[in-house]
């Protein structure tokens, strides 16, 4: 079995302990490896996203460009974590989104109408379903509500918590946009936290 593959199943089996050998057979059929270079997309803003990613090494840039025309991220997908548009991929309509790796990268990728007849073929296969994008999620919900009740230095320094293997793969731009902090007021607080 392909590396890349066999990561993505000891992933999986952590998420759900319960994958029985059919289930995993059966999905498995779908798999298929993407290389992607550094600037390449995965997703493309206008296109219509069918394919359920999982990184299984490098790094992908989510974002999109508002009305002013500025470029504004709205994730970082890291190794071990899925990259996808649900409502794209859930509601057949062209995404909004463009996912472009920063990095070169490797996704395992399974199209949703495999996914789908996942669940009708076995009667635990929508549990993979509902854990996956439970855990796409949890990370969405995290950063709408940084916004909602952290200020700006505290989003920061949960972000640095969270995930400190990014802190030197990601450009201050991508960060203050993503952390929706003018990059002046970043690099003020940067200087501050390590003055302190």
């Amino acid at each position: 079995m392909e590396p890349d593959i066999e990561i993505y199943r000891k992933v999986l089996n952590e998420l759900n302990p319960k994958v029985s050998a059919d289930e995993w057979d059966y999905f498995k059929t779908g798999l298929a490896v993407k290389k992607l270079k550094s600037r390449e997309f995965f997703i493309e803003s206008g296109k219509r996203n069918h394919l359920l990613g999982f990184v299984t090494s490098g790094l992908i840039r989510a974002f999109y460009i508002n009305h002013l025309g500025e470029d504004i991220t709205i994730s970082f997908i890291k190794e071990f974590e899925y990259a996808t548009d649900y409502p794209s991929l859930l509601v057949k309509k062209p995404s909004r989104y463009n996912f472009q790796c920063l990095e070169p990268t490797t996704v395992v990728t399974v199209p949703y109408h495999h996914i789908q007849n996942g669940y009708e073929k076995f009667a635990g296969f929508e549990r993979n379903g509902r854990l996956i994008a439970e855990d796409v999620l949890k990370r969405q919900q995290s950063r709408i509500e940084s916004f909602q009740f952290d200020n700006a230095e505290h989003r920061y320094l949960d972000f640095v918590k969270k995930n400190p293997e990014l802190f030197n793969r990601i450009s201050l731009t991508h960060l203050s946009s993503y952390l929706g902090i003018e990059r002046p007021s970043l690099s003020r607080i940067r200087k501050k936290i390590v003055g302190l």
